[in-house]
């Protein structure tokens, strides 16, 4: 008789492989056993039936060669333990398994203990030195105490394992979703690509809204007016919700949930439901709300934590850029505007200018940068009137050749006043306003460039600012109806005008027509 610490091999027929992966449940750690001896198999899931680690029990799953061993690890990559047998079909078998495991299958996680019964054919001291395992047993020596053990060390390793790689990817997704947002310069984008990093950091698609309470900090898709707060983005069932308040379509019980959030200033899993709140160093507060996250495990949670502070910064990023950009738009249209009041005309030229030239940029297949570019610059391109006397600028009769002289200055007087900044707006306005009366042709002025000599910027904006200009009234002229100024630019296609940009202006021109009713003038106020 042996006593109940030994491990008795009988000569029970086995069961199938097949029957065996049946047991397999996914809260389950999974064991492989890789032996061509029947018994081992019964007399380990024997020893084994109450097994237990971490609240959780064993699933065995059985293969009886290294060729079949192979295809089940290849199925089963999070496989916990593989009790190993070193001798199968050859003397090697089970240590060509291993190494498949860590080089053909990459898994170093899985833990890997062989078991031998001919420790000769397989000596322990050049085996645990060459390749990659986790434990070598001798058979006769695994008592029932002592695979207790193996094991509990063994699911502890392969446990801590998997949350460290865990961690270490979930980090990845942090690091990799802040820049994403890091990179975002409007507010409606930040919000719609925190949703996106939120979502993936979640492991799920859900429905999900971005909301912000505080309109004084400034996103040009947030509103707050009195109690309201208002959606800035919006996916799955929320996707119609932007710019409603959350007040007048989300439930009772949502809406608790996100005021409890904001009252005890942090983030909250709640009935399936995740509201991140987080707020800026001026006390702006937000919050993302989504449905359907279920459980959120502590490793998923400090990592949500960490993005949500990433996030609080990125959001003061998007907002002090969104400051600059509105600054310098202002200072722009407030110098082109100056200019035209210089002329006697209303501010709304260098509003509509901007428009067509963007509509037309974008048209032309310019990026998207450079067509915001255009757009922000194109006021400023007769900024070098500002140099030129009233008396020459608001003549109401043709200009002799000495004013026109001095009117053809302001060309490269705008150029020479804007080009010696190191900002982008001020050297594609400089480019602007050095070449807007090219010609085509070469007829132009200051430099008689012609055709793709002159800059796009150049190209396009000459379009805006003459079809404009045409359809204005001016201190020397009357408005143009959009029939002539229609007839006026197809005839100076190739001549004043880069052909394809006329065909562009002819393609688009509901759009740019409608330019001229969103920024009307009003009629000037004369002295």
């Amino acid at each position: 008789m042996t006593n109940n610490d030994d491990l008795l091999f009988s000569d029970e027929e086995a069961d199938s492989a097949d029957g065996d992966r049946h047991e397999e449940t996914e809260a389950k750690w999974k064991i492989v056993i890789v032996d061509d001896d029947p018994g081992i198999h019964d007399v380990t899931k024997l020893t084994l039936a109450d097994f237990e680690f971490s609240g959780r029990g064993l699933s065995f799953i059985s293969c009886y060669s290294g060729a079949e061993a192979r295809e089940v690890l290849a199925e089963h990559p999070d496989s916990a333990l593989i009790l190993l047998d070193v001798v199968m079909e050859n003397e090697h078998a089970g240590l060509d398994v291993a190494q498949y495991i860590r080089h053909t299958l990459d898994n170093w996680q899985s833990r890997i203990v062989l078991r031998t019964g001919q420790p000769g054919q397989a000596p322990e001291r050049k085996v645990i030195t060459e390749y990659d395992i986790n434990d070598y047993k001798e058979k006769t020596d695994l008592t029932a105490t002592k695979l207790y053990t193996l094991l509990c060390s063994s699911l502890r390793s392969y446990r801590d394992i998997v949350t460290i790689d865990q961690n270490r990817r979930g980090l990845e997704q942090v690091i990799k979703a802040s820049a994403n947002i890091f990179e975002l310069k409007s507010m409606n984008e930040f919000a719609t690509g925190t949703l996106e990093q939120l979502t993936a950091l979640l492991h799920f698609d859900p429905s999900a809204v971005y909301l912000r309470d505080d309109v004084q900090q400034g996103g040009l898709a947030a509103t707050y007016a009195g109690e309201t707060l208002r959606v800035l983005a919006a996916t799955g069932a929320f996707k119609d919700l932007s710019g409603d308040n959350v007040r007048d379509h989300l439930s009772p019980a949502i809406v608790e949930r996100l005021e409890k959030a904001v009252a005890a200033r942090q983030s909250l899993y709640e009935d399936g439901d995740f509201v991140g709140f987080f707020e800026d160093r001026h006390g702006t507060t937000n919050l993302t709300y989504m449905s359907g996250v279920g459980t959120v495990d502590p490793v998923d949670r400090s990592l949500l934590e960490m993005f949500i502070q990433n996030v609080s910064i990125a959001f003061e990023n998007v907002q002090l850029h969104e400051d600059v950009a509105d600054t310098q738009r202002e200072i722009v249209y407030m110098l082109g505007e100056a200019v035209e009041t210089r002329s006697e005309e209303t501010g709304n030229h260098v509003k509509r200018v901007a428009e067509i030239s963007r509509i037309l940029a974008e048209a032309y297949g310019l990026d998207e940068d450079n067509v915001e570019l255009i757009k922000l610059a194109s006021p400023l391109h007769d900024i070098g009137k500002i140099g030129v006397p009233d008396a020459v600028l608001n003549k109401p009769g043709k200009l002799d050749p000495d004013e026109w002289a001095i009117m053809k200055a302001h060309a490269e007087l705008g150029h020479k006043m804007l080009s010696g900044s190191n900002r982008k707006i001020f050297k594609a306005a400089a480019i602007i306003a050095h070449e807007h009366h090219e010609k085509w042709d070469g007829s132009g002025y200051p430099n008689g460039k012609k055709g793709e000599d002159i800059h796009i910027f150049g190209r396009l904006t000459a379009i805006a600012d003459v079809f404009d200009a045409l359809g204005s009234e001016r201190a020397y002229k009357q408005a143009w109806p959009l029939e002539r100024i229609v007839d006026l630019m197809q005839s100076e296609s190739g001549r004043h005008f880069d052909p394809r940009c006329v065909e562009l202006l002819m393609d688009r021109l509901d759009d740019i027509a409608s330019v001229r009713d969103r920024f009307m003038d009003q009629p000037a106020a004369r002295a």
